[in-house]
């Protein structure tokens, strides 16, 4: 079985380093020309997944996107997760689980256990019960190939509160990163456990050297980061995976207008690294 990390590095390597998210936002809807209920969620999500997912690394659907609109727009979610990966892409599920105990076990088989339809290559997680709290989600993840992508330090104002707090002497942002060192420890060419690094940051902070383990980079395009930023916070050699959702997503309905502006982000993003 190859693990999470191998794959997404075998992912980059023949389609760029670019995460494109899915966010049917509704002022996206709106945009589109599209209504505001599962009809229209559908239309553009399976849109997003037929302009993309022949092309690119990974794809992100936004699971509160699909969730509000209840069962119908879970069931959308699935689809989107299915045909993303029978076109070749990898499906990271922005759903930001965390919890404790027989909870976190119930989210790590919904999202990371082989036969679960809401179960893509990855999913994002919440570290701030204390990262021992992902064991379940982190073990699932193992068993099953996929990989996890852990929030360590989010670009939001309010993030730094927590985030940049000290306790034994360094931040807890920094003891989230060496938790994931930690359990990425020895993996070839990285292990499985990611962080999740806002690419609008003035600067990190932490130590990012032993990671071992893709970084994920939201905020290139709409929210203001650049290609040139990802370079300034992460420098070379690492496995940084910007991701961007409305700055592509802005140039649809058309299937074919959201493709090349996904390439042309892409591109840019190769010649900066």
């Amino acid at each position: 079985m190859t693990g999470f990390g191998a794959r997404l590095a075998a992912a980059v390597d023949a389609r760029g380093a670019l995460c494109v998210g899915i966010d049917p936002h509704p002022g996206l809807l709106d945009a589109w020309g599209l209504p505001r209920d599962a009809e229209g969620l559908e239309r553009f999500a399976l849109t997003c997944v037929e302009a993309l997912a022949g092309e690119i690394a990974v794809l992100k659907p936004q699971s509160a996107f699909f969730e509000a609109h209840g069962s119908r727009g879970v069931a959308v979610l699935e689809r989107v997760i299915a045909e993303a990966g029978a076109a070749g892409a990898l499906v990271l599920v922005d759903a930001k689980r965390g919890d404790i105990g027989s909870t976190m076990a119930a989210y790590a088989q919904a999202y990371l256990a082989d036969g679960s339809p809401l179960a893509g290559d990855a999913v994002t997680l919440s570290p701030y019960l204390g990262f021992g709290s992902l064991e379940p989600a982190l073990a699932t993840a193992e068993a099953t190939g996929r990989g996890v992508f852990v929030l360590a330090l989010t670009s939001n104002p309010e993030g730094a509160q927590v985030q940049r707090a000290r306790a034994d002497g360094r931040s807890v942002a920094q003891a989230v990163v060496d938790a994931a060192a930690a359990r990425n420890a020895g993996a070839v060419p990285m292990g499985s456990i990611g962080l999740v690094v806002g690419a609008t940051l003035a600067e990190t902070g932490v130590d990012l050297s032993a990671l071992n383990g893709p970084i994920l980079a939201p905020g290139v395009g709409a929210q203001g980061a650049g290609p040139a930023d990802l370079a300034r916070l992460f420098g070379a050699g690492r496995h940084v995976l910007p991701t961007s959702s409305r700055d592509v997503l802005r140039h649809g309905p058309d299937a074919g207008a959201v493709r090349a502006a996904a390439l042309r982000l892409r591109d840019e993003v190769a010649a900066t690294a």
